[in-house]
């Protein structure tokens, strides 16, 4: 029978015998553990040179000897011989020194599980009796697979020290567009702030007792400032949770991520950003609008709709080459063509407006800059929409199909 243990090598002596592809991939991983090895080969093979002289391992360049092992926790022997290996052997078990022996169809006192992380989780796979790598390792990547997409159970049930903030980019709104991180990081949330655009289907995953709490902000109502979101996050964290802000398209586009991150360090909380897809080009891409192409368009000018209109934003505006790509900027397209208009841009400038990117109610409108406010009102367009100004939003761009999701253009 083999029973599994979680054993911390930090600063443990390991001796490693053998100096072949084997031990150099072993060589890796104790060092990733903090372990103080020793290696004890006659020869070493490229790669285990190169990690010895990178990390300042002792190396004896001969063969082993039964007193290299003295002081050691653990031993590695992988020489390649199966009688010298068996020696090693033999000599950590008088001593009572655990020992991973390598040998084809042998093993010692210890074995090396087959291993993946997926945050602070560490899963192994051993085989009980026999040894059978192969499988041991497609189990774990087949248990990693669903750690790392958040499909299991990763919320701590025993609150250890201080807790977190992750500000998780959900992009545009599909489950499936999120990142892989972003997803693992929700499956180890104790508290969910979440905003009203993005991913809010993936809430409905969520173990039974992780809190949701909705900050969205909707136009013309705000249930929370930003500084009372900041300040929530805070005060959760400090508390002892994982918190996860999620958040529509990216957290450093337009969310406003940047001021949570510097609440959070001001007050001494660990905190990561984890991106995700903008709306700024994953919205215009659902429409078959790429946001640059050779030849028609060779940089993007992205614009807060409700900010102040800038001359950089004209002289955008007034170059072919350039799109211009408008967030949050339904109310202000007046506003905008009019500005537009007045510092002389052509009044034929291709627009396009594409409300709820990537959902089955997803529309586009194609126009003009002289007929888009006409156009617009006519459609009642509403947000959530994206405006995209420029000759990448002509219909007949890309072979003639005007949208790859949603409905039919107008």
């Amino acid at each position: 029978m083999t029973t599994m243990l979680g054993v911390s090598l930090t600063g443990r002596r390991v001796v490693m015998v053998g100096g072949g592809a084997v031990s150099a991939r072993r060589l890796a991983r104790f060092l990733a553990d903090g372990a103080d090895v020793v290696v004890v080969a006659p020869e070493l093979i490229d790669g285990m040179r190169e990690l010895v002289e990178a990390h300042g391992v002792d190396w004896y360049p001969r063969r082993v000897r039964e007193s290299d092992l003295d002081e050691a926790w653990l031993t590695h022997t992988a020489t390649g011989d199966a009688r010298v290996d068996a020696a090693v052997a033999g000599w950590c078990e008088r001593r009572r020194i655990l020992c991973v022996n390598a040998s084809d169809g042998a093993h010692g006192s210890a074995r090396l599980a087959a291993e993946s992380r997926a945050g602070d989780v560490v899963v192994g796979v051993v085989s009980d009796t026999g040894v059978d790598p192969g499988r041991a390792a497609r189990v774990r990547d087949a248990v990693a697979a669903r750690l790392r997409d958040g499909s299991l159970p990763l919320r701590r049930r025993r609150r250890q020290g201080s807790g977190r903030v992750d500000l998780v980019g959900g992009g545009p709104g599909p489950i499936d567009l999120m990142t892989v991180r972003g997803r693992r990081l929700l499956a180890e949330a104790d508290v969910v702030v979440a905003d009203r655009l993005g991913p809010t289907d993936v809430l409905t995953e969520l173990e039974d007792g992780v809190e949701v709490i909705d900050v969205g902000k909707r136009p013309g109502h705000h249930q929370m400032t930003q500084d009372q979101i900041n300040a929530l996050i805070v005060e959760l964290a400090l508390e002892g949770k994982r918190v996860v802000r999620l958040k529509g398209g990216d957290p450093f586009v337009y969310g406003r991520g940047g001021e949570e991150v510097a609440a959070c360090l001001a007050a001494g909380v660990a905190v990561e950003v984890v991106p995700g897809l903008t709306s700024v080009v994953s919205v215009p891409q659902a429409a078959g609008i790429p946001v640059t192409h050779r030849g028609v368009s060779a940089g993007v000018h992205v614009v807060n709709g409700q900010a102040e209109i800038t001359a950089s934003t004209l002289a955008a505006l007034a170059d072919d080459s350039v799109t211009t790509v408008v967030l949050m900027g339904v109310a202000a397209l007046p506003r905008l063509v009019e500005a537009a208009r007045t510092a002389g841009v052509c009044a034929d400038r291709p627009m396009a407006i594409i409300e709820r990117g990537h959902t089955p109610t997803q529309r586009t409108t194609r126009s003009t800059l002289a007929r888009v406010v006409e156009d617009a009102a006519r459609a009642d367009v509403r947000n959530p929409a994206v405006i995209v100004i420029g000759d990448v939003t002509r219909a007949d761009l890309l072979m003639s199909v005007p949208e790859m999701a949603g409905d039919p253009a107008l």
